[in-house]
């Protein structure tokens, strides 16, 4: 089955429905993703929640069959396709967690480092296996890992091919958190860390951080500057700093 959305509290919950196949990612898989993406950008919600059908896996990767006999300029339109819809991931302007209970390998974990931030059972898996099949990560795994753990872990991941299990994600920053009970719910009470903050102030500081990883510090700093000057014309700003004067809770309106 493909991919479903609903609606959940102030919630977009985007669920992976191929629990028989441990959640591939068939291309209708990936072109059905990004137009419920792009579907999120017009929901009354406050974060997007990701999550894998089943108890066995997230999302256990690419559907390899559907690679075996492509020619060169296929298998680019097909790396192409997939990086195309893990960016709307990594730029809507809401946070977006991705709640790993079980297996997230290959294009699974890329579609996880795509979300603002990730938190995982404790049976959680997680690897970029490709180079055992001959391939390297297509779909962004060698640019986002390196910017989550560093070069060299990144390296030691990718070259390797291993898997990690979730004490070790979360010891390399890979992992948010390690919850226990039940997933959903422990995602959505990570989230109202920080939904309940102005949106739009919140969509300036995740952008601010992105851009940074792009450009020179001096850049970066010119970009931050530009952004803090936008969050500080809100009316939620005014709010905020009223409220701390005031000694009470702020009350954003998202404006």
């Amino acid at each position: 089955m493909l991919p479903t959305i609903s609606q959940e509290d102030e919630f977009a919950l985007l669920r992976l429905n191929r629990p028989e196949a441990l959640n591939a990612l068939s291309f209708a898989i990936i072109d059905r993703l990004s137009e419920l993406v792009d579907q999120v950008r017009t929901m009354p919600v406050r974060a997007l929640l990701i999550i894998g059908a089943g108890d066995k896996a997230f999302c256990a990767g690419a559907d390899i069959k559907e690679l075996m006999g492509r020619d060169q300029a296929s298998q680019k339109r097909g790396a192409q396709r997939g990086q195309a819809m893990m960016q709307k991931i990594a730029e809507l302007p809401i946070p977006s967690v991705a709640l790993v209970g079980g297996y997230a390998f290959g294009g699974g974990l890329e579609l996880a480092m795509a979300c603002t931030f990730r938190i995982a059972s404790p049976k959680a898996k997680m690897g970029l296996p490709e180079i055992k099949l001959g391939l390297i990560p297509g779909y962004g795994g060698t640019q986002r890992l390196a910017r989550l753990i560093g070069e060299a872990r990144a390296q030691e991941m990718i070259l390797s091919g291993a898997t990690i299990e979730a004490e070790r994600a979360e010891r390399w920053g890979l992992v948010n958190a390690i919850v226990e009970g039940d997933l959903l719910s422990e995602g959505k009470a990570f989230a109202r860390r920080f939904t309940i903050y102005s949106l739009p102030v919140l969509s300036y500081a995740k952008e601010a951080v992105q851009r940074s990883l792009d450009n020179p510090v001096v850049e970066g700093l010119r970009i931050e500057a530009d952004l803090s000057t936008l969050a500080f014309q809100t009316a939620d700003a005014s709010e905020g700093m009223e409220a701390f004067a005031q000694k009470r809770q702020a009350v954003f309106q998202d404006r």
